[in-house]
């Protein structure tokens, strides 16, 4: 694959032979981030657990103390009382039963998470098929499912974020934006990696953080030293 001039260049900056600590990680995927748009700083965590055995499956979330830079849209599946509470909270989207031809048939995804109320999972289940894939399903361990609507839109508003392995055994998180400064990327990594550690599964042997890589989205992979940060 042909890179560009723009990446060649950054990658000369990194030493692929080197794993960095966090301060310096951050320093180089902020300065190898030059694209003319506001790159989104992703973090790509291996680790040493089988995701096939459920008992080994990492997944959660975890409020990002400055957000991702990103205005996430959230739909609220809710009825009764709920609606007024997921509107007056900040929500873009309430509703229930009239939404499942709008999204199954016309192909609606105006919106990066739903939330559903624990009463409403009968409907949203129908709709399993087209937001599975696309990883927008609620789920109880992400906070998504909740009769507590006003305080899970109001952390996703606030930068709450869902981790979870992916079939290689790898989770892709954005951590915050190139612009962001470096204190403020570091703060967000911290969190993230604080979270991903203590979900680590009791059943996993050996080495949980397999390797950590932080990068923007058009600049080289930055290696993390893996041992100072467990």
């Amino acid at each position: 694959m042909k890179r560009g001039k723009k990446y060649q260049d950054a990658a000369k900056l990194i030493d692929r032979s080197v794993q960095y600590d966090v301060a310096e990680a951050v320093d180089l995927v902020k300065k190898s981030a030059t694209a003319k748009f506001d790159e989104t700083v992703e973090l790509h965590v291996r680790l040493g657990v089988d995701g096939r055995h459920a008992d080994q499956q990492v997944r959660g979330a975890v409020v990002l103390p400055h957000g991702t830079g990103k205005k996430v849209r959230v739909l609220v599946f809710a009825k009764g009382d709920k609606v007024a509470e997921a509107e007056a909270a900040g929500a873009d989207y309430v509703g229930g039963d009239e939404l499942i031809p709008k999204i199954q048939n016309d192909g609606w995804f105006e919106f990066d998470v739903v939330v559903a109320t624990p009463d409403m999972m009968g409907v949203v289940g129908r709709l399993g098929r087209v937001l599975g894939p696309k990883g927008l399903m609620p789920n109880p361990k992400a906070g998504t499912v909740t009769m507590d609507v006003t305080k899970a839109v109001k952390d996703i508003k606030a930068g709450k974020i869902e981790y979870r392995l992916d079939k290689t055994n790898i989770i892709h998180c954005p951590v915050g934006k190139a612009s962001f400064t470096q204190e403020q990327l570091a703060d967000n990594f911290q969190a993230l990696m604080g979270a991903i550690i203590k979900a680590k599964p009791a059943s996993a042997k050996g080495q949980y953080l397999r390797s950590v890589t932080m990068t923007s989205t058009m600049g080289p992979g930055v290696k993390l030293n893996t041992a100072k940060l467990m």
